[in-house]
């Protein structure tokens, strides 16, 4: 059911990020702990972070092979310094293409995006009713097939409808709209999501039917001060805790975290 990492704080690697904890994203794409769908995380995998200097887009860099196969990100984390990071490996669901247009994190303009959980049999209950909603911008970006891309693209709609609305109430309105599809067609959604602009964190653990998959949050770490870190599983030994279940996490510039139910 994948896994997903992000960070806001000071400037770190990618590589300090990714690769050196111990149960690193790296590490979860072949071995994660806490999946109760699947085994591995073979399905492709994205990272997308900010300019740690320059106010611009995100740049992002993305694969369908599994991450420990890409031979290019292990030099490039070497390199690439951001306040803001987030990344994810993908364990596809079952009749989903395995192509670049699927692979997350999605992006629009200052906006980065992951999602870890599903839409029970999406192309046959939700997938037309999600479309049917979005405004015809957001109808436009979609390029892929998957039901993760639906739900930014509800997001984005959610934002540009109520513009004056911080990004939190967006997000609960999304999954509200979710939660009320999911009870009059049936069907099951989970929705751990991430998204950014490059100063704030906004996350949910979300589910219809409990429990949502395993997401968890430290601030201040020693190894990386003056951040928070979101996370699928713990990167590494440390006081770590559960957000709740079906609740919406905020995290400010100066790393204050908000936490309230959906």
């Amino acid at each position: 059911m994948c896994r997903l990492l992000a960070y806001l704080g000071a400037p770190v690697t990618l590589e300090d990020i990714l690769y050196k904890p111990e149960h690193s994203l790296i590490v979860q794409s072949y071995q994660p702990r806490e999946m109760t769908s699947g085994v591995v995380n073979a399905d492709g995998f994205g990272v997308g972070w900010y300019h740690s200097q320059k106010s611009t887009d995100p740049f992002t860099y993305r694969n369908t092979v599994p991450i420990w196969n890409d031979l290019n990100l292990p030099q490039i984390s070497r390199y690439v310094e951001s306040k803001c990071v987030l990344a994810y490996v993908r364990s596809a669901t079952p009749g989903q293409a395995l192509d670049f247009a699927n692979c997350q994190p999605f992006n629009y303009q200052q906006q980065l995006f992951i999602h870890n959980g599903y839409i029970d049999n999406f192309r046959k209950k939700l997938h037309r009713k999600i479309r049917s909603i979005l405004t015809p911008d957001f109808y436009e970006q979609i390029n892929g097939s998957t039901d993760s891309e639906h739900i930014f693209a509800l997001l984005l709609s959610q934002s540009q409808i109520n513009k004056h609305r911080p990004p939190e109430d967006a997000l609960r309105d999304t999954l509200l709209t979710l939660l009320e599809m999911a009870k009059s067609h049936q069907v099951k959604v989970s929705a751990n999501i991430v998204f950014s602009d490059g100063n704030r964190l906004i996350a949910s653990r979300f589910s219809t039917n409990a429990p949502p998959p395993s997401l968890y949050w430290l601030k201040n770490h020693q190894n990386f001060p003056k951040s928070v870190i979101i996370a699928s599983e713990p990167l590494f030994t440390g006081n770590w805790t559960a957000c709740p279940e079906n609740s919406i996490i905020s995290v400010g510039e100066d790393c204050d975290i908000q936490i309230k139910p959906i």
